[in-house]
């Protein structure tokens, strides 16, 4: 970058560098946001959750990775999905009490069976309901916790939709959230054709020196830094662009300090991150769940292989530590160069983003 990168903070807490991993819907647990921390991440977020489940859960087994931090887990983010205002503030009470830094409030996800239950996206049609959330949530959630928003920059490309949008920014800075992320795509998009990265621009011009992150199409070093220079937003939150890579936060710490781009991890580079992801992963689900639960996983890994359509197929058939074990020794085995990821498809979409 032609000057040195702004730190990014979010509220009274001090992120430092502006590429952090975002919420993950059934990807960003305790095992994937430790491997991103360990490879450059300032920041991550968990999985989004939603407010009933929250009030709900109890101490099991089963459940209890939701919740699950430690402390070189710090400082991270609580995402919260939900329809009721009322739920929504309790909701937020729980993932405070649980250690969270930030609570994210998400008004983003396109999926169809989220919006017909009047969730995420949907609040982009709602501004009073939407405003109503964001004020109980931040009247509830204690004064030195940020709070935070995650939208989509409107329902559709109507007028209508584009007012509703600056009112719910404007009205959410006003009840006082720290920071604002802006997915550059609208609701009614959902992943079809490319962000809008000129909408962020827009964003952040209108909303001053009120911090606003971008979203959208971030897969590589040269995104992240793009993304910033072209929209002048404040950071960065890598979605898509950090499953199966999180050499991705390296990758950009590098070129922000202006130093080589590391080159992509080698076959045994990979394999070493690999085999501790699934290490962690068994101490959070143990060892009979996180197989299959890791399997998705391997196939994002695989995309850093030079024989990924092998190794994809080898990681899908996955089901326990030995099934594990034994692609890596097949397919990790001599460490020949890696590649960059080629995952920028429709089959990594982060439901939640």
């Amino acid at each position: 970058m032609d000057a040195p990168w702004k730190p990014l903070t979010i509220g009274n807490v001090s992120v430092g560098f502006p590429v952090v991993q975002a919420a993950l819907s059934g990807y960003s647990d305790w095992a994937m946001r430790r491997i991103a921390r360990i490879w450059g991440a300032p920041y991550t977020l968990c999985e989004v959750m939603l407010d009933q489940f929250l009030l709900s859960i109890r101490h099991r087994k089963r459940t209890e990775h939701f919740l699950y931090l430690t402390d070189d887990d710090h400082p991270v983010g609580g995402q919260l999905m939900g329809a009721e205002p009322e739920q929504f503030a309790a909701g937020a009470s729980r993932l405070v009490d649980a250690g969270f830094d930030v609570i994210d409030i998400n008004f983003g996800c396109p999926v169809k069976k989220v919006l017909g239950r009047c969730r995420g996206g949907y609040h982009l049609s709602q501004p009073e309901v939407a405003l109503e959330i964001v004020r109980r949530t931040r009247d509830t959630v204690p004064p030195a916790i940020p709070v935070t928003v995650k939208m989509r920059c409107g329902i559709d490309d109507s007028p209508s939709s584009r007012e509703r949008f600056y009112t719910i920014l404007d009205g959410a800075f006003a009840a006082g959230v720290a920071a604002i992320t802006v997915h550059a795509r609208t609701v009614q998009q959902r992943y079809v054709g490319p962000s809008r990265w000129e909408v962020l621009a827009e964003v952040k011009r209108h909303a001053g020196q009120r911090t606003i992150l971008g979203s959208g199409d971030l897969f590589s070093a040269e995104d992240c830094r793009r993304m910033i220079e072209q929209t002048g937003v404040d950071g960065v939150t890598v979605a898509r662009g950090a499953i199966g890579n999180p050499w991705i936060f390296q990758q950009a710490r590098a070129l922000f300090e202006g130093q080589p781009i590391p080159d992509p991890p080698t076959v045994h580079r990979q394999r070493d991150v690999i085999r501790e992801h699934f290490r962690l992963a068994e101490l959070l689900y143990g060892p009979q769940r996180c197989g299959p639960l890791m399997r998705k996983f391997g196939i994002k890994y695989a995309a850093l292989h030079p024989q990924y359509p092998s190794v994809r197929q080898a990681f899908v058939q996955v089901r326990d530590r030995h099934g594990w074990q034994t692609v890596l020794d097949r397919w990790y085995d001599e460490d020949l160069p890696g590649v960059s990821s080629r995952f920028q498809d429709e089959t990594c979409i982060d439901p939640a983003e």
